[in-house]
C-alpha cells in the first residue's frame, strides 16, 4: 500500500439541518414530514426532514413533485438568519478541538485532528465528543466520517446517517475503498455513474483496474482524480480560510418572463442582492455572469470581465443589462442569476483590488489510533 499522509480527519455533516431546525423551534412539526421552501407553484426544495425522506422527497427537487410523493408534507419557509446563527454554534464546537476547520456550508465542515486542543489520540472518540457538544448546545444531531483524508472522511459520514458515525482507519482504506459502489464515491455524479457502468466500472475495485492513461482518455482531466482517491491518495489540506470563488444571487418568476423589458425590475433587485452580499463579505470582482433558465430548463450563462474590481450595484445592474440584451432571447425565461467572479480574495490580487475599489468609490501508511 501506499505510504498515506499522516493525518486524521473528521467530516462533521449535520443531518437534515434546515428542517432539523425547523423542527427543533416548533415542536409541532417533529416527527412529521417536513420541506423547508418549495411551498410556491414553482418552488424548489432546499431541504427535507427523515420523515419526509421515506417517501422519496429530496433537496433540489420541484416543491409540485414532492407534494404528489407525499400529500401530508408541510412547507416550511426558509429562515437563513436562524440557520446562520446555529451554524456558528456549532463552528464554536468545532474549535474547542482544532483550529484546523474547513466549513463547506452552514451544515457540514471539515476537521484536521491530527493535533488537536484536548491532546487526544484517537479521532473517533473526539468526533464522539464533538457530535455530544452540538448536541449539548443545539439540541441537534450530526453524523461524522472520519478517516485518513478529506475524500473517505466525506464518503464515511453518510454511511451511518442519521446520528452516527463511521471510521475507516488506514489499514482499512483500500478494502473499504475497493468494496465501495461507485455512486457512493464523492465527486462521481449520476450521469458520471452512468458513464462508468459503461466500461464496466461498478466498483472500486473495477475502478481500480483502470490504468490512469485509461481514466485520462475515457473521463477527461478527471481521470488522474478518479485514478488518485480509488488507492486512498488526497493529499488536500483542511484549509482554514477557504477562499471563495464567487458570489451570486438568483430569482425564479412565478410566471414566465417573454420580454427583456419585463426583466430590467428583476435584475435591478437581483443586482442590489449581490451588491449587499459582496460588501457584507467585504470583497469585490471583475467578471460579471448573466444566468438565464428558459421555460423549457435550458441553461445559458452569458459573462463580461471589466478591469477593475467592482461592488457597486449600479454597475453590476448595468453590465447584466448589456449581456441580458447581448444577445435574442431564445424562448420565455424562468430564472435569472447574476454571479460575480474573479474576487478579490486570491492574496496576490488583494493590494490592486483595495486600490481598485477606493478609486471607484466602490467599493500511512502508518497504524495510529483512530
Amino acid at each position: 500500500m501506499q505510504e498515506l499522509p499522516i493525518r486524521k480527519i473528521i467530516h462533521v455533516d449535520m443531518d437534515a439541518f434546515y428542517a432539523s431546525v425547523e423542527q427543533l423551534d416548533n415542536p409541532d412539526l417533529r416527527g412529521k414530514a417536513i420541506a423547508v421552501g418549495g411551498g410556491g407553484e414553482r418552488g424548489v426544495v432546499s431541504a427535507a426532514s427523515y420523515e419526509a425522506r421515506k417517501f422519496g422527497v429530496r433537496s433540489a427537487m420541484a416543491g409540485a413533485l414532492a407534494r404528489k410523493l407525499c400529500p401530508e408534507l408541510i412547507f416550511v419557509k426558509t429562515n437563513f438568519e436562524r440557520y446562520r446563527e446555529i451554524s456558528n454554534q456549532i463552528r464554536k464546537v468545532f474549535y474547542e478541538f482544532t483550529d484546523l476547520v474547513e466549513p463547506l456550508s452552514l451544515d457540514e465542515a471539515y476537521l484536521d485532528v491530527t493535533e488537536n486542543k484536548k491532546g487526544m489520540p484517537s479521532a473517533t472518540v473526539i468526533a464522539s465528543w464533538i457530535r455530544q457538544r452540538i448536541k449539548e448546545t443545539t439540541g441537534l444531531n450530526a453524523s461524522a466520517g472520519i478517516s485518513i483524508n478529506k475524500f473517505i472522511a466525506k464518503v464515511a459520514s453518510d454511511i451511518n446517517k442519521p446520528n452516527g458515525q463511521k471510521t475507516i482507519p488506514p489499514e482499512e482504506v483500500i478494502t473499504f475503498l475497493e468494496e465501495l459502489d461507485i455512486r457512493k464515491f464523492y465527486g462521481i455524479g449520476k450521469k458520471t455513474a452512468e458513464k462508468m457502468y459503461l466500461h464496466g466500472i461498478f466498483t472500486g475495485l473495477d475502478l481500480k483496474s483502470k490504468s490512469n492513461e485509461y481514466l485520462s482518455k475515457n473521463f477527461g482531466k478527471s481521470g488522474a482524480y478518479y485514478y488518485n482517491i480509488v488507492r486512498g491518495i488526497q493529499h488536500s489540506d483542511v484549509k482554514p480560510n477557504r477562499i471563495r470563488k464567487s458570489l451570486a444571487a438568483e430569482r425564479t418568476f412565478k410566471e414566465n418572463i417573454t420580454s427583456e423589458v419585463f426583466m430590467l425590475e428583476k435584475l435591478d433587485h437581483i443586482a442590489t442582492e449581490v451588491a449587499r452580499r459582496l460588501e457584507k463579505s467585504k470583497v469585490a470582482g471583475k467578471t460579471i455572469t448573466l444566468k438565464i433558465k428558459y421555460s423549457d430548463f435550458t441553461l445559458k450563462t452569458r459573462s463580461k470581465t471589466v478591469e477593475l474590481y467592482i461592488r457597486s450595484k449600479e454597475i453590476i445592474f448595468e453590465t447584466a443589462k448589456d449581456l441580458l440584451y447581448q444577445e435574442k432571447l431564445e424562448n420565455s425565461v424562468r430564472l435569472l442569476g447574476i454571479s460575480l467572479s474573479n474576487l478579490n480574495t486570491d492574496d496576490r490580487k488583494l493590494k490592486d483590488a483595495q486600490k481598485a475599489i477606493e478609486e471607484d468609490k466602490i467599493d500511512v501508511q502508518m497504524r495510529f489510533e483512530f
